[in-house]
């Protein structure tokens, strides 16, 4: 019975890393995210077609695995364009295999859900939230980060 229930959970949690999901949401859900978030999240607005998205996708999840002991999420947003959700986008994270809380923003006016993110935000990708509910920390960037430039922005955002 042990081993039965054993083996019932570790198939279970294969199934979950295997099959990874991205959520359709709108931009509402991800501001739920924003407001109620109870520790450091970095949210990162992205494409399959973004080169620099692409290549500084690696950084956050770099990053977020040396912050586990601080509860660092990634959550990674596409704006991919509807023909790709979900079949498409769904093989290209699985492909790519992508750590993180994935979402595809369902949302086609970018003046609307850009300045639920940031007032400054006029589109542009890759964009970037950093925020700590916890204290108070919120840095946005509309622009492809460095290593380096994630590494010091998790470090300020988990400071405490």
């Amino acid at each position: 019975m042990k081993k039965s229930l054993m083996f019932a959970c570790v198939l279970m949690f294969a199934l979950k890393v295997v099959s990874q999901q991205v959520k359709k949401v709108q931009i509402a859900e991800i501001e739920d995210i924003i407001q109620k978030t109870d520790h450091p999240v970095i949210i990162s607005f992205w494409a399959t077609w973004c080169i620099p998205c692409l290549h500084e996708i690696p950084y956050f999840q770099e990053t977020v695995k040396k912050y586990a002991d601080q509860k660092v999420e990634l959550v990674l947003v596409s704006l991919d364009f509807k023909e790709s959700y979900p079949a498409a986008l769904e093989t290209f994270v699985k492909r790519r295999n992508f750590k993180a809380s994935l979402y595809w923003l369902n949302e086609t006016n970018a003046d609307l859900f850009c300045a639920k993110i940031d007032s400054k935000w006029n589109g542009s990708i890759p964009a970037t939230l950093f925020i700590n509910n916890k204290t108070n920390y919120r840095k946005f960037f509309d622009r492809q980060l460095t290593p380096l430039q994630v590494e010091a922005e998790v470090k300020a955002q988990v400071k405490e």
